[in-house]
């Protein structure tokens, strides 16, 4: 899932080997690397394939072909631009033994800047979502984007609606149990998706704030930022619109469309409205953890650094 990422692969697979006591293998899906970093990294480094998409497929239809014929045991999912503190994966593994039906186990994603990402949120509601998406932007702290992103509450082991895309560790089992990512979501949202189908059957989704990484993130919206914003907005109408499928909620449907068809307009013009509600927590909020974690025997099965196709990195749909 990688495109042209520059010296953030690097980055990536430096970290990764501090990271994990276990051995590992990495496997770049690529959609149409033109940079020749992917090939290098194939060339130097023992432990990476490429896995050449054959086109601009999309962020969930390129994971699926990374994990392809992966079934059982843990899979890494991950953009490159993410940078792994030691030990972080072995301790996402500690946390997925402690919580068997976890699907996805998400760590503590720091931006570069040293704040809190939400990474572990609520699933989207009506209420909660109108609310965040009229307001966020102009008062981050108001009740209904703290109660979608749960930033009122402290870091904490917990489960949690749904897990950013952008790094966490899947279970295989359960992934390939509801199909894995819906490749009709290009970006955005497929992360919310997936969530949503696995808790239905009973899985969960566990934060796991003692594993932290660093994720620079914005690359894509930087690079085509009204493209960017028409996607965020339809794959968020493809999500809402799926929870209310009946023909009664045909007139519902309808004014989802209108309302963020008009919020995507108005991001084009306002950079305020585009970036969303800021981030209300700092890293130092994180809770202490011990240093080193409990060995494991056995392999990650596959640690996939992500990215959509034709574009560098998974930005997070829930702005």
């Amino acid at each position: 899932m990688t495109f042209s990422p520059g010296d953030t692969l690097d980055g990536f697979l430096d970290s990764l080997a501090a990271a994990t006591s276990l051995p590992v293998e990495v496997v770049l899906a690529d959609n149409g690397s033109t940079d020749g970093v992917p090939e290098r990294a194939v060339a130097e480094r023992p432990e990476v394939t490429l896995l050449r998409t054959g086109g601009n497929v999309g962020y969930g239809a390129a994971a699926n072909a990374g994990l392809a014929g992966r079934t059982s045991g843990f899979a890494l999912v991950a953009n490159p631009d993410v940078r792994f503190e030691p030990g972080s994966v072995d301790a996402l593994l500690d946390v997925a033994a402690r919580w068997p039906r976890a699907a996805t186990v998400g760590p503590a994603i720091l931006t570069p800047t040293g704040e809190l990402y939400p990474s572990a949120r609520d699933l989207p509601r009506l209420s909660t979502g109108i609310g965040h998406a009229l307001l966020g932007w102009v008062w981050p702290a108001n009740p209904w984007t703290a109660r979608y992103r749960r930033e009122d509450e402290a870091p904490r082991e917990r489960p949690a609606g749904w897990l950013s895309g952008s790094c966490f560790l899947v279970d295989l089992e359960a992934f390939w149990s509801v199909g894995g990512f819906d490749p009709g979501y290009f970006m955005y949202f497929e992360d919310v998706d997936l969530a949503e189908r696995l808790g239905r059957h009973g899985w969960l989704h566990v934060y796991a704030p003692s594993a932290v990484v660093v994720h620079e993130g914005g690359h894509s919206t930087r690079r085509e930022p009204h493209r960017m914003a028409r996607v965020h907005h339809t794959s968020a109408l493809r999500f809402l619109s799926g929870q209310h499928p009946r023909r009664r909620d045909a007139p519902l449907r309808t004014v989802l469309r209108a309302g963020l068809g008009a919020r995507m307009l108005t991001s084009y013009v306002s950079g305020r409205v585009a970036a969303g509600a800021r981030f209300q927590r700092p890293a130092a909020d994180l809770p202490a953890t011990p240093a080193g974690h409990d060995g494991h025997h056995g392999r990650v099965g596959s640690v996939g650094p992500g990215g959509p196709a034709g574009l560098p990195d998974h930005d997070d749909g829930g702005s």
